[in-house]
């Protein structure tokens, strides 16, 4: 009885087992249903994209699907096939890249090729292996060498790539074909067909552009610091209470971005004109820009931490001091957004001088607060001290924006952008050079007394210091 007792336990067990199998199948088909769905809504063109990919291989495909076709390729028409799944990228710059590459590594390789075969021809039947083995190792080791360079890996790591295999396969090969140079001409063909079905596709199909999404980041990334700043202090908060968390963490991403800015910016200038941007737009002014907007995070970062520093009970100077705080923050994140506005609109900057005097203007004021208090009690200062902190952070992050403004000006004047009917700023106001005074907190410990005193050290930009 025993027996059957545990026997029919272990059954309901695989029973149920199996009945658990079909949910979780279940829920791993709806979480795959959602992740996909997700993706598809984060960025349309992902589908669109997808799709023509399909679109260029069911194209090249046709080498052996009709047979006037094979005829005249034969087996080559393969590499059209294979050419379409290597160089088939998501921005036409990207593809314009790839394309590049292959067609000049692989008629560069080829003609190496048949020169070296035809080279190692003359050596002899006995001789001609070993030729052949001599020049695919010197051209191997010299081409993946130059891979490391940093310039030659940036753009044309593919292009050597190719070039290598090329060259070897057509070396290796014409050892055993006859016919190498009507060898040579199929690949090369077939190559040169398969990318341009790519150019055309990839161009006048919902065309994906690198410079744009280049240029949206940029003022996207901007856009984030200021969101950031715009809410770093309940009194300045603009944002719905349920929006403050993701605003005050969105800036995170911007400091991940230097390697999607580069690569965008090295396909960018592929690209042929299109919309606004015309020929020899300056794609490296965005790379400068993002270099300023990611210094200016890193004192975002540290003033995240100091979010949260406000004193129970505060004083009448800790008040002052943190109203300056706050009108600094909103100040910087009205000329930061005004900087992304400005880019996003491909305007010249308007109201960012503004903004940014009216910083200038709350900095000093606190610079003057604290010069007046010439002693403070030792509590006092263990008090305000998160918030010098802050304010020393907030100057700096001021300088980086003069930066990055002086940065965007630079890039509406290369770039052309239009003029804002609003703006007030003349050429000789953005050529001024703005005086940005420092305040270095040190305390200094007096044995005779019970207080504390301030030394207030101001710097300014020619390394000048005044006490």
């Amino acid at each position: 009885m025993e027996l059957d007792s545990s026997n029919q336990d272990k059954n309901s067990r695989s029973c149920d087992c199996i009945k658990a199998i079909p949910g979780k199948f279940k829920a791993k088909v709806v979480e795959f249903t959602e992740k996909t769905k997700k993706i598809g809504q984060d960025d349309p063109r992902r589908i669109a994209h997808s799709a023509k990919v399909g679109l260029a291989l069911t194209l090249v495909s046709f080498f052996y699907y009709f047979r006037p076709l094979y005829d005249g390729f034969g087996q080559a028409g393969m590499w059209a096939i294979l050419t379409v799944v290597v160089v088939f990228e998501y921005t036409v710059g990207g593809t314009l890249l790839k394309c590049f590459n292959r067609g000049f590594a692989t008629l560069l390789a080829g003609a190496l090729g048949i020169g070296a075969e035809y080279l190692a021809t003359l050596c002899g039947e006995k001789g001609e292996p070993v030729l052949l083995g001599i020049l695919v190792f010197i051209l191997a080791t010299t081409s993946t060498f130059m891979r490391f360079f940093p310039s030659i890996k940036r753009r044309y790591d593919y292009g050597v790539l190719i070039f290598i295999l090329t060259f070897s396969l057509v070396a290796v090969s014409g050892f055993r074909v006859n016919q190498i140079i009507q060898l040579a001409h199929q690949r090369l063909s077939t190559i040169l067909i398969g990318a341009a079905t790519c150019i055309v596709i990839s161009i006048f199909i919902c065309p994906v552009w690198a410079g744009q999404d280049l240029h949206n980041l940029a003022s996207a990334n901007i856009e984030k610091l200021a969101n950031f700043l715009q809410v770093f202090g309940d009194e300045g908060s603009v944002v719905a209470p349920k929006d403050v968390k993701s605003f005050l963490h969105g800036y995170k991403t911007v400091l991940n971005a230097k390697a999607t800015e580069e690569s965008l910016a090295n396909f960018a200038c592929w690209e042929p004109c299109h919309g606004r941007f015309k020929f020899h737009h300056p794609w490296k002014q965005y790379l400068k820009i993002g270099v300023l907007v990611r210094e200016c995070c890193c004192h975002i970062e540290a003033l995240s931490g100091y979010r949260n520093s406000k004193p129970q009970v505060p004083s009448e100077f800790s008040i002052k001091i943190h109203q300056l705080c706050v009108k600094i923050s909103l100040e910087s994140g009205k000329s930061l957004n005004d900087l992304a506005a400005a880019i996003k609109n491909m305007v010249h900057p308007c109201a960012t001088e503004t903004h940014i005097k009216n910083s200038i203007a709350a900095a000093n004021e606190l610079k003057s607060i604290l010069e007046s208090s010439s002693s403070l009690a030792k509590p006092d200062l263990q008090e305000i001290m998160p918030a010098l902190v802050v304010a020393s952070i907030l100057i700096d992050i001021i300088k980086c924006i003069e930066k990055i403004s002086e940065s965007i000006h630079e890039l509406s004047g290369k770039a052309h952008f239009k003029n804002n009917a609003n703006s007030t700023i003349t050429p000789e106001k953005q050529q001024q050079k703005q005086w940005l005074h420092r305040g270095i907190v040190k305390p200094i410990n007096d044995a005779n007394c019970d207080h504390v005193a301030i030394e207030i050290l101001g710097t300014c930009e020619d390394n000048s210091s005044e006490k």
